[in-house]
Order: C-alpha cells, then structure tokens, then sequence
C-alpha cells in the first residue's frame, strides 16, 4: 500500500512527534511505502534512509485556501491508500481514507495576546470547523494522552473506540551533552519550550524574583528560538521582564540537543508552569536526563508525569514559589523526583507510539 503522511510541521515544535514516528516506521514497516510530504525549505530537515520513503514537497499554509484546495489536489494526484495528517488542519473535504493525530485543544481554548486578536479568533473560528469536521471525516484519531482524548471526544461528539492513546517518548537520554558554557557552574532553574501565553512563563519570572530574595546567584533560564514567528513570545516576555525590572533571567535561544541535555542535567530544577498541556514532552525529557521536575498540576500534566513530579497551582505564584523552593532546600525530596522521574521515563518509547500507529494505519487499509 502507498501511505501519505503529511509531515509539513516537521520543523516545528511539535515536528519531533513527526520525525521520531518517521524514523521507527522506516525500521518497523516492512510492506508499504511512504510520500512523506513537508515544506520546502526543510527537504533537507529529514532524509530518509529507507528507499521506500519519498520525500514530496508541499508548501500550504496552515487552515488557509492552498491548503483546503492545493494540498487536496495533491493528494488526489499522489493517490495514496492512506493519508496521516499530522496535525489537526487538513483539507476538510479530502474524501480519501485518513488518520489524524490530534495533539491537543490548546487552539479551541486560548488566546495568544501576541496574535491580532481579531485574525486570531477567526482562525479559532475555523479550527473549531476543521476539529469538529475531522471527527467524522477522518477513519481514526490518534491523541497522545487520555486528557486530550476525552477532551475532544466531549469537544467533536464522536465515539470514544474511533480515538487511540499513542503517548510520546523520549530519545533523548542517548544524546551525549555538550556544555552551555556561559552557565558552567551557575544554578538555575530551567525552562525550554514555547512561550505563548498559556506556557505561563511571566508568572514563573515572578516566582523566580521572589527566590532571588533568598537565593541571590539563582537564574532562570529560558531555552527558546528568539527568531521567527515562535521566538514573538519570547521577545515579548524578555522585554517586559526588562521593563518589570527582572533579574537574573537568561534567555538562552536556540540551543541544540546536546546543550539542552547538558541544561538538563545541570539544573537545579525544571519548572513546566503550563496552564493547557497535550502530553507535556519537555518534563519527560528533563527526566530522562536525570532533572527534578516541579510541574503544573493542569490538564494533561499529572496523567503524564505521575508521581515523577511535585505538583502546584499554576494560577498561584505562591504555590509555585514555595514548591521551588522546597526542592531547593531539601536534597532528598530532589533525589526522589529524579529516581521517581527516571521510573515515569520507562514508560513511554517512541518505537511503541510507532507501533501504535502502524497499527492504526493497517487497521484503516483494510476496514
């Protein structure tokens, strides 16, 4: 069988799902082949090492007209026996046989005050069309934890066994690090991921500023690309920590794998303040190399985490602030969240997700 998968947000923040599910099923699949669809500019972002993947270039702007006519004309001219669409947006009208991973209900949900708000709501607007739609249009969901299972189950009104759990995983522990030399040495706390408002990220840089009263050299350090539409946020919040007066905090941009590993390993603790989470990957992967987590207690977050984490109101700077602190000061509750973390990391594999999937596709071939 000819298997499509449209990878187009394979360089983004959630391109590692797209690039960890490509590398397994090009060691897992043995029968069909793959037109692995992405942008252009990152035909070169993945290379395919199984000559039974092809790389297709398709460049459609997310939930826009190209996509919703051009991107169904080549699929119909591709004529694959199945389409993955990676991510929720789709040509809606695309009447061939297709899964859909769905990866949370942050859109439907939020607002991000870096956007136009008025161009924003339009296209909350239009992904709640398109999440409804898929729904039915679509011959399985996948979601990557029960939270956001149940919440578009209950969103899109579809039955519950159209919908599979594949969690993520994390390769990261096989990454060898490679110092950050301008925080060699320091202590800081650590965050790495987007910044967009429901990420929670100024009431963190609060919390940070009430434990420098305590703890003076304690920096916060912000991993995050400061380029490009994903790196506004980040702009954003550095300028108003400037102007809130905010010391100590170290925006690092883009730091690779090995890097980020080494931050990992040398924090004193990672903070996920998140308000709206659909698994949560960054904690996972601070756990797999060896962090203390301090997390959110917010949607999807304990289900993934487990015992692996100490929980607070992300809502409440104080209950931030205080369980920071408690990690700071006792050494072992830090020792059991990493050995508890190191435990939460066994179960989850990308390879399952991979096999997962794989099921999934071959259950839709021949249904």
């Amino acid at each position: 069988m000819k298997i499509a998968i449209d990878a187009r947000i394979i360089n983004s923040s959630t391109g590692r799902y797209v690039e960890r599910l490509l590398h397994y099923l090009e060691e897992l699949d043995t029968a069909n082949e793959y037109l692995v669809l992405v942008r252009t500019p990152d035909l070169g972002f993945y290379t395919p090492h199984n000559p039974r993947f092809q790389l297709v270039a398709a460049d459609f702007a997310d939930y826009s007209l190209a996509e919703q006519v051009g991107l169904a004309r080549l699929l119909y001219r591709l004529k694959p026996d199945l389409v993955h669409f990676c991510m929720p947006q789709q040509p809606v009208f695309y009447t061939g046989t297709h899964v859909t991973t769905v990866h949370d209900v942050i859109l439907l949900h939020t607002y991000n005050s870096d956007k136009n708000f008025i161009i924003y709501k339009i296209k909350q607007l239009i992904g709640r069309i398109v999440f409804y739609t898929i729904g039915r249009t679509s011959t399985h969901v996948l979601c990557p934890s029960q939270f956001t299972k149940d919440a578009y189950v209950h969103f899109a009104h579809i039955n519950p066994d159209k919908v599979t759990v594949t969690h993520e995983g994390t390769d990261l522990a096989a990454v060898t690090p490679e110092p950050y030399a301008p925080l060699d040495g320091a202590q800081f706390l650590l965050y790495a991921g987007q910044q967009s408002d429901y990420k929670n990220i100024r009431r963190l840089m609060q919390a940070h500023q009430e434990l420098r009263k305590q703890y003076p050299a304690l920096l916060l350090v912000l991993v995050g690309r400061l380029s490009g539409k994903n790196g506004v946020p980040l702009q954003r919040n550095r300028e108003w920590a400037g102007k809130q007066g905010y010391k100590g905090i170290v925006f690092t941009d883009f730091v690779p794998d090995q890097q980020l590993r080494w931050l990992y390993q040398h924090c004193a603790t990672y903070i996920f303040p998140s308000l709206m989470e659909g698994f949560g990957l960054p904690g996972l992967e601070a756990m797999a190399s060896g962090a203390p987590v301090i997390s959110s207690n917010a949607t999807s977050l304990p289900e993934i985490y487990g015992d692996g984490a100490l929980y607070f109101n992300p809502y409440d700077v104080v209950d931030m602030t205080q369980k920071i602190d408690h990690v700071l000061r006792d050494e072992s509750l830090r020792k059991e969240l990493i050995t508890k973390g190191a435990d939460v990391v066994k179960k989850y594999s990308w390879r399952h997700m991979a096999e997962q999937t794989l099921a999934v596709y071959n259950a839709a071939l021949h249904q």
